[in-house]
């Protein structure tokens, strides 16, 4: 399941840092410069889930595996980079390769950290980042329209994508974002859109607003994030509030000296969990585990997954072989000892390949190969 969040934004507004410490180590290299980063980090990265914890411990659990995410840092995008500005095309081509937005925005001033544009400003910012996007969308939507025109005499497939062409083309003109259109468009529509034109203004996005130190026990104080937040439940966007530089510096703690520096703050975990968390959601993923005494799992699947699709993403022989799942909600599984204990009480249901499988569901799936 290739699925990327990318971190995208201008520069100098923290993205590197923020990935290190989604990372835990200094991959990408962080300056005070534009264009440090230019060429794409990658990097996998593990969902905090307590609910994996607890099934492990209770199965005892030899081993704990958990589920990933993979994160990009892309370089940062100046105004004009569809017309070339800065490294211009090379970004977007990167932006295009993932399948979720991390908008990265600056909310903290610091004199010693030059901004692009001369002063902090995410809403401008974030207007920035949305136009090259459009401008971009609307260069694809071009030449794919020249290439549809030539080809209409011949093929009756052409007809139709000269259609969404015009009409995701008008949208554009008027400087719409895609996805706060989307009823506008029909299912088959929005396929060719996303899988076959990979536009960026349809891809699912979040705000990180990376605010000062000073503000991570009240945000709100925080007039840059103020402003951002209301745009962002306008429109529909998730936002995390969050320090780079002190999630940087709780990326290279140990487990307990963690557990203290939040407590100073009065933070219950660090701020990239509700990031990771956000983008996997993003992502239109959920998680359903296994357990047993070698090892307690986390498996990733799309929303609405049947049992025997969930099947083949252990292994294509328990798909091929699928009979029946045992299912407990993970709600249901915390009123028993374990996973045998709870299937004496009858909380476990039987059920078959197309039941739709639920975030949290714990399965013991029955096959024969």
């Amino acid at each position: 399941m290739n699925l990327k969040v990318g971190l995208v934004g201008l520069p100098n507004v923290g993205k590197s840092t923020i990935f290190n410490a989604l990372l835990q180590k200094a991959k990408a290299e962080v300056a005070n410069y534009p264009f440090c980063t230019i060429e794409p980090n990658m990097g996998i990265v593990s969902i905090p889930d307590e609910r994996l914890n607890e099934i492990a411990k209770k199965e005892g659990s030899a081993k704990i595996t958990p589920a990933f995410i993979e994160f990009v840092d892309i370089a940062g995008l100046v105004k004009g980079a569809s017309k070339g500005e800065g490294l211009g095309n090379q970004f977007l081509s990167h932006i295009r390769s993932v399948s979720a937005i991390a908008q990265t925005l600056r909310c903290f001033e610091e004199e010693d950290i030059v901004h692009v544009e001369g002063e902090v400003n995410p809403l401008r910012d974030a207007e920035i980042i949305e136009l090259e996007l459009i401008l971009a969308d609307l260069q694809t939507i071009e030449r794919r329209m020249e290439k549809a025109v030539k080809q209409a005499k011949s093929d009756k497939n052409a007809l139709f994508e000269i259609a969404v062409l015009e009409k995701a083309k008008a949208h554009l003109e008027e400087m719409r974002i895609l996805r706060h259109s989307i009823s506008d468009f029909t299912l088959e529509e929005l396929n060719f859109l996303e899988k076959t034109l990979f536009l960026l203004t349809l891809k699912p996005i979040m705000y990180i607003a990376n605010i000062g130190e000073e503000d991570l026990v009240n945000p709100q104080g925080n007039k840059h994030f103020r402003a951002l937040k209301a745009k962002a439940e306008i429109e529909g966007i998730p936002i995390i509030a969050l320090c780079g530089k002190v999630e940087a510096e709780l990326s290279s703690l140990t487990e307990n000296e963690r557990e203290e520096f939040l407590k100073a703050f009065g933070l219950k975990e660090p701020g990239l969990y509700q990031m990771i968390r956000e983008g996997f959601s993003l992502l239109n993923l959920i998680t359903f585990f296994t357990a047993g005494p070698k090892e307690a799992r986390a498996w990733t699947i799309k929303r609405a997954t049947t049992a025997k699709e969930a099947a083949g993403v252990i292994h294509s022989d328990i798909e091929r072989g699928f009979i029946s799942a045992e299912v407990i909600s993970f709600e249901d599984y915390k009123k028993a000892p374990n996973f045998q204990k709870a299937k004496e009480l009858g909380l476990l249901r039987l059920e078959g390949r197309d039941y739709i499988l639920e975030d949290g569901d714990i399965v013991y799936f029955r096959f024969n190969v």
